[in-house]
């Protein structure tokens, strides 16, 4: 009996596995480690970023993402740093976007610290971008200068409102920070549910050396939780945005509250997702430091062969979880890239 013909881009098109039985469907992608804000829980001040040398080229991000989306990536979110900073970064959506109307993709997003939102807003939605996550801790415009270090909150409440205009659906993203914003954490839903955009908490995780202890800054989201339920009803929803987050209906406001929760509850067990930088490094765990250079192989070749496989061995190797841990034992980052560089 003759051997059936295998075609050599078989596994181009092959669901990506990992070695615990989770299927990989969501690709997050740093087009950028620059951003135009410096949070403190970050960056360090006088960050020193990655020569532009170093980076992958618009049409590079482009394959490399459509490499992945043959092989079943369904959800495709670009992050940064910030990405809308990345000179020419919409040539990138653009393209990208016609994977959407292929039906290769189910979404195109992106995660935005809404700096440059009032200029792109209707660009982004011209390109079948549907909702973004934009990241905003306050609504103190002193405070969100401290942290940011130098932005100005207006820039980011008026990108919000571009976005909204548009017909962008917003999430919210807030990271909880002792004695910083813990305490205006209910005023921040109300304020977010009250224009129809979900809120999402986030831990603070000790990645990349920020130049303070975050030991100082941490606040655990199930001591948040529980006073939020002394003012609250909070209903779990059995629902999901594709990531890690886990939502609660909020009885008074009506809205989506979500927690990301990496260190009091690791979101390991049904993780779909991997993380290339802006160098063409794959990453499979957030919190590990396990990496593929998959630039290497995007350009060694005109096909998508060594690239195929390179991404197929990373995926085989894909731990169960991260351990993140922050105490004063433990005051130093768990890993050593900062997440800007990471990717979100």
């Amino acid at each position: 009996m003759n051997e059936p013909i295998v075609s050599p881009d078989a596994s181009l098109s092959r669901p990506m596995t990992d070695p615990f039985g989770r299927t990989i469907s969501y690709l997050r992608v740093s087009v950028t480690d620059r951003c135009d804000l410096r949070c403190f829980y970050c960056m360090s001040e006088d960050m020193t970023f990655l020569p532009k040398a170093d980076l992958l080229s618009l049409e590079e991000l482009d394959r490399l993402c459509s490499a992945f989306i043959a092989k079943g990536v369904r959800k495709l979110r670009l992050t940064g740093g910030e990405p809308l900073v990345r000179r020419n970064v919409m040539t990138l959506v653009r393209s990208l976007s016609r994977h959407l109307d292929s039906g290769a993709l189910n979404e195109l997003t992106l995660t935005t610290n809404g700096s440059q939102l009032a200029r792109f807003a209707g660009e982004l939605r011209d390109c079948g971008i549907r909702r973004i996550n934009v990241s905003l801790d306050t609504l103190d415009p002193v405070k969100f200068r401290t942290i940011t270090r130098w932005g100005d909150i207006n820039k980011v409440l008026d990108g919000i409102e571009a976005a909204r205009s548009a017909g962008l659906a917003v999430k919210i993203n807030a990271v909880a920070l002792k004695n910083v914003n813990d305490d205006e954490i209910p005023a921040l839903m109300q304020w977010a549910h009250g224009k129809g955009m979900a809120l999402t908490l986030i831990e603070v995780m000790p990645m990349g050396d920020i130049g303070d202890g975050r030991i100082d800054q941490y606040v655990p989201l199930s001591l948040v939780r529980a006073r939020l339920a002394k003012q609250y009803s909070l209903t779990d929803l059995d629902e999901s945005s594709g990531g890690p987050a886990r939502y609660v209906r909020v009885g008074e406001t009506g809205g989506k509250l979500g927690f990301i929760t990496p260190m009091t509850h690791n979101f390991c067990e049904s993780c779909n997702r991997v993380r290339v930088t802006c160098t063409g490094t794959l990453h499979t765990c957030l919190g590990q430091e396990d990496a593929s250079d998959l630039r290497k192989p995007l350009r060694a070749s005109a096909d998508n062969e060594l690239l195929s496989a390179t991404i197929d061995r990373a995926i085989g190797l894909k731990p169960k979880g991260h351990d993140f841990i922050i105490d004063r034992r433990h005051n130093r980052p768990s890993v050593s890239r900062h997440m800007s560089v990471t990717g979100g």
